[in-house]
């Protein structure tokens, strides 16, 4: 194994309920991004270009499409003899109990046998659901420096957002002093990026005790990393500096995607120093009729545009037919947008058609319109 003896579990269980219909019928991992990617090739992504070669996914939720396509470990380089992407579903359960992970710390627990079979010297534990482009080795190399039995990613948020997050205080070297999970009047702007790393096996030793304790939520913010501090271990806060987001609601996933549009965003996907590796898609090249209309536009393969096209990203196999208009909005792979229809300041889900004539979402709206049903024409009403 390489990095050091390092292995990375990534949580990929979460409903992803603030997507609404984006997850019903697929995990939020599984969720489609930035023309040809999914939410999930980002921290598998980060894991092959770090250096990391053996990966648990740990699915739960609507998880089929996410299971097969994670399985396919050649799409990050990670499918040679001595790598390869694990699926870890929940555990079968002798009792009445649902087949579930009841919380992060949990979700490690029950793949402990897993873990031990490679005997890692450290754990990296990563959430699946969020845009990033990060070395893990870096953060590695810190966390022994700093001998910490615990090194949590933080970034900088702004402090009117900060009670949304869990938050680091820290000392004036970054060791980490207290922990409060989602607070009302935090202390400090540094968020948990849900990227940990720890020396296994003082992760192991409080899993194992973790488990037997009824009191417990069996959760790593909530339990773990407040155990570890109230006992006196070393915890450090790594500061990262790059692009990061998470797109746990329309919002925020229509704002990661605009972000491609902004060459300033630090959200760089051509970047062949830090390739981001998704399936590998066999298709047509993008069509641009003659009577198109195209301004600040991020556009895929499959593609057909015969519209107009103002400041949004078109994913891969969308339609936009002649007169039809579509701005600052996402269309996702497969959508269709009707002869004179009109889309603005929406996120278009999956294979919808948006009627001919029809009109979908409204200019200075303060949220996304999310559009996740086929939407009647003019002439169809």
């Amino acid at each position: 194994m390489s990095q050091n003896s390092m292995l990375a579990m990534i949580l990929a269980g979460g409903r992803g309920s603030r997507l609404k219909a984006l997850t019903n019928k697929v995990a939020k991992p599984a969720v489609s991004f930035g023309g040809k990617y999914r939410i999930i090739d980002f921290p598998l992504s980060n894991c092959a270009n770090s250096g990391i070669d053996v990966v648990g996914v740990l699915t739960q939720y609507e998880s089929v499409l996410l299971n097969s396509y994670v399985a396919a470990g050649r799409r990050w380089g990670l499918d040679t003899a001595n790598s390869g992407v694990y699926v870890l579903p929940p555990r079968e359960k002798a009792d009445a109990d649902l087949d579930v992970y009841r919380g992060t710390a949990d979700a490690i627990s029950q793949n402990i046998d897993f873990i031990d079979n490679y005997d890692p010297e450290y754990l990296l534990i990563l959430s699946g659901d969020h845009i990033y482009k990060m070395d893990y080795s870096k953060m590695l190399d810190f966390h022994k420096e700093h001998k910490a039995d615990a090194t949590i990613a933080v970034i900088p948020v702004p402090m009117k957002e900060a009670s949304r997050f869990g938050i680091m205080n820290t000392d004036e070297e970054g060791k980490i002093e207290e922990f409060e999970e989602k607070p009302a009047e935090p202390k400090s702007n540094l968020a948990s990026m849900g990227i940990y790393i720890f020396t296994w096996k003082t992760l192991r030793r409080l899993l194992t005790a973790d488990v037997k304790n009824p009191n417990s939520s069996h959760d790593f913010g909530k339990d773990i990393i407040p155990t570890m501090l109230n006992s006196g271990r070393t915890l450090w806060a790594y500061k990262f500096t790059g692009y990061w987001k998470d797109v746990g609601t329309i919002d925020s996933l229509w704002e990661a995607n605009m972000d491609l549009l902004n060459e300033n965003s630090g959200l760089n996907l051509s970047d062949n120093s830090w390739k981001i590796y998704t399936q590998d898609m066999g298709g047509l090249p993008q069509y641009i009729g003659p009577d198109a209309h195209i301004r600040r536009a991020y556009i895929t393969q499959g593609c057909v545009i015969e519209g107009d096209v103002t400041n949004s990203v078109i994913f891969t196999g969308a339609k936009v037919e002649p007169g039809a208009k579509v701005v600052d909005s996402v269309l996702m792979p497969g959508s269709v947008v009707g002869e004179g229809a009109s889309v603005v300041r929406a996120l278009v889900a999956d294979n919808v058609e948006i009627g001919a004539g029809a009109k979908v979402g409204k200019a200075g709206s303060e949220n996304i319109e999310l559009v996740a049903d086929n939407v009647a024409g003019k002439e169809e009403t």
